[in-house]
């Protein structure tokens, strides 16, 4: 499965931006999808993700009440609509693909097969 993000950019603080992840393959519906973000100097971690219905979604307590994960399994795609953002926020953004086992492992990157090359998401204040 390839997957490639799309829709980053510069935003001032409160804005919003969407970003798209367009998965390569016909068993996309078969997969768990994830966002997840990489500030300079910091770890890797995760912003939301949903399963491979979009009826269970899970969100980093930082991203719930402003961001929002869908999917669209006929147009192998899944996006996250970002509001109210916050410089914090600032970080390249990686859509992924997996299998998780359980609830937990939908939040945890080793819950994921298949990565983006991601996209930079940059908020000003």
């Amino acid at each position: 499965v390839d997957v490639v993000e799309s829709g980053g950019g510069l935003v001032q603080a409160g804005g919003s931006l969407r970003l798209t992840c367009v998965a390569s393959g016909s068993s996309f519906s078969a997969y768990a999808m994830g966002w997840f973000r990489q500030a300079p100097g910091k770890e890797r971690e995760f912003v939301a993700a949903t399963d491979w219905s979009g009826g269970s979604t899970y969100y980093a307590d930082s991203a719930k009440g402003r961001f929002s994960i869908s999917r669209e399994n006929t147009r192998n795609t899944v996006s996250l609509q970002m509001n109210d953002l916050e410089p914090e926020d600032s970080g390249v953004y990686f859509c992924a693909a997996g299998r998780p086992w359980n609830s937990e492992d939908h939040t945890r990157d080793g819950g994921y097969n298949y990565w983006g090359q991601g996209t930079r998401v940059t908020i000003s204040s």
